[in-house]
């Protein structure tokens, strides 16, 4: 099998493994492609299926269903990818010829009796539809009409509503259904941001353009795996959206301190707080799993940062070894992650209300824990990738009453402008950036 028809197979298989196995969309995207070793166009093809179709994998359901004779949710796992994914080409890939899709969707399908027929026939029926025709009466209720047109859980659109209004909310769920850009962070320990776009452009044939907010960054236009890139292997730039590059920059360590990342794997925060200090001083970097902690070591190494720590294991059980020890101490809270689904979009299907509360309390004993690291005079950084309260202000307000000798310490300056309280949000529908969450504390220098 080749060319678009093996993308299809490979996209098929990782949306199966995602609905059977519970597998997370990229990790299972990338052995399989690792495991197929598809040329970079199709790769491209079965990484645009994968994201795409569960991106809209709601919305897909719901103009599939009246094409077929049986309801989707008692199909095979198999077949409904398949459904789910030929769909999407159909609806959302203006350059993808219906009939190979159909072609290849029936080719996928299980040898089952009657089964490559069914999918024929719905397919087909659904591909003789134009795109007006395709969608049915949207269900009664406003918030689950809107949660099915944008193709997300209505719990999820149900709280967003609450919280923003429905325009504001349907815009920020269609932001987060929108293709990520391919956002770099230029190691300015070894070059510029300006010499990385010129080095792009020579070597790779790519276009490069400053980022809005972050000094640091750059959207790349479409191009390849930057992984296979001599500026990446010469170690002069990271992965890492514009959001995530703010988090460090609200930290603003000096050059010469002792800085602790406390959810450090894989180390993008980590190296990019090296970044900041120049490389100089110490940069603690704490993770529970060694494989985890060895991927900072190998992007150290990379970058050629040598101020980096890694050290195995929780905050809770290596805080007590550097009490009152760093300038500045980073949370990046293991959360939701509802904020990137642009990126991660099976988390969306994948989460329960319920959840949220659980990573609230986890998340306040991992601040408890490194705030007893912080100096008096230091600065405490907690940040999320989610937009939820429970796991933000349900985290940082209490955390404040119990510590009186910390408060807000937002900067007087910032590149994205910040809360009135000094929060930082960043919101892709407003801002072009994942969600992220952050606010900045300092410890006094005298107790209370």
């Amino acid at each position: 099998m080749r060319g678009a028809a093996a993308a299809r197979a490979a996209a098929a298989r990782v949306l199966e493994r995602v609905a059977v196995d519970a597998a997370f969309a990229d990790l299972a995207l990338e052995a399989e492609l690792a495991g197929r070793k598809l040329p970079p166009r199709d790769s491209a093809l079965a990484t645009e299926l994968v994201f795409g179709t569960l991106r809209w994998q709601r919305y897909l359901d719901w103009i599939l269903a009246p094409h077929a004779k049986r309801r989707l949710a008692s199909l095979d796992a198999r077949v409904l990818a398949i459904l789910r994914m030929t769909a999407y080409q159909l609806v959302f890939l203006e350059r993808v010829p219906s009939f190979a899709a159909v072609n290849d969707a029936v080719t996928l399908a299980p040898r089952t009796p009657g089964v490559k027929a069914f999918v024929n026939a719905v397919l087909r029926s659904f591909a003789r539809r134009g795109a007006r025709e395709r969608e049915p009466a949207p269900p009664r209720d406003a918030t689950e009409a809107l949660a099915t047109r944008c193709s997300f859980p209505t719990w999820l659109a149900a709280r967003w509503v609450a919280r923003y209004g429905p325009e504001d909310a349907e815009t920020l769920m269609r932001a987060m259904n929108e293709r990520p850009p391919l956002t770099l962070r230029a190691n300015t320990l070894r070059t510029t941001r300006e010499a990385l776009v010129a080095r792009l452009a020579a070597e790779e044939g790519l276009a490069a353009r400053p980022t809005r907010w972050a000094p640091e960054g750059l959207v790349v236009g479409p191009g390849g795996a930057p992984g296979a890139w001599r500026a990446f292997a010469e170690g002069l730039f990271a992965v890492q959206d514009e959001a995530s590059m703010l988090v460090a920059r609200l930290l603003a360590p000096a050059p010469g301190a002792t800085s602790a990342d406390v959810c450090a794997a894989p180390g993008t925060k980590t190296t990019h707080l090296a970044q900041l200090m120049e490389d100089r001083g110490r940069v603690l970097a704490f993770d529970p799993q060694p494989a985890r902690l060895a991927r900072i070591t190998e992007a150290a190494a990379r970058l050629g940062i040598e101020c980096i720590e890694p050290l195995a294991g929780t905050v809770e059980a290596l805080a007590p070894g550097f009490r009152e020890a760093c300038d500045g101490v980073l949370v990046d809270a293991p959360c939701s992650n509802l904020g990137v689904l642009r990126r991660n979009p099976d988390v969306k299907w994948r989460r329960e209300p319920a959840e949220l509360a659980a990573s609230a309390e986890r998340q306040r004993r991992i601040l408890d824990a490194a705030a007893t690291m912080v100096k008096p005079g230091g600065r405490l950084v907690y940040a999320t990738c989610s937009l939820e309260p429970e796991e933000n202000d349900g985290v940082v307000a209490p955390f404040l009453a119990a510590h009186p000798e910390f408060r807000r310490d937002p900067p007087a300056e910032f590149p994205l402008p910040l809360d009135p309280d000094g929060t930082l949000r960043c919101l892709p529908h407003r801002h072009g950036t994942d969600g992220f969450t952050a606010v900045r504390l300092r410890r006094a220098i005298t107790a209370p």
